[in-house]
């Protein structure tokens, strides 16, 4: 039978784990921020432009940002002065509007992947290392 850990080894396993999660979750920032400075957006831009996969409310988008949606709406309010994203009404909600973007917006999210893509936090893992690592990422936020 497996002695299983001590409580106070449990903790400083558990502390060094999220030590790595945090500095990984910094240096992607800082990853996104350096792309995003480099085509002239805001990182809260850059990330909104990477979650925009599609046509969505801003309350979709700001859940995608892991924000609150006042805060989605002033980044929104910059993409759309700047010409990149538009406000559509939404086709079953008359209360909410639909963030599409433009084509302008299009290329640029094409553009601000690539670049994001070039020497990423994670690139250095396999594919496969890579899949490994968004499963267990998943599950421990999920808690399922």
């Amino acid at each position: 039978m497996t002695k299983s850990p001590e409580p106070q080894s449990q903790a400083v396993a558990e502390r060094q784990l999220c030590g790595l999660v945090d500095g990984l979750a910094q240096r992607i920032a800082e990853h996104v921020r350096k792309r995003a400075t480099a085509l002239g957006l805001t990182a809260a831009q850059a990330t909104a432009l990477r979650e925009l996969t599609g046509p969505m409310t801003m309350r979709e988008l700001a859940e995608r940002m892991n924000c609150e949606p006042s805060n989605a709406t002033f980044v929104v309010d910059r993409l759309e002065r700047q010409g990149l994203v538009e406000r559509r009404c939404h086709p079953t909600d008359r209360r909410a509007k639909l963030l599409v973007l433009t084509d302008e917006g299009t290329g640029l999210r094409i553009r601000l992947l690539d670049l994001l893509h070039v020497d990423s936090p994670v690139a250095g893992l396999a594919p496969e290392e890579q899949r490994v690592l968004r499963d267990l990422l998943e599950r421990a936020v999920t808690g399922s």
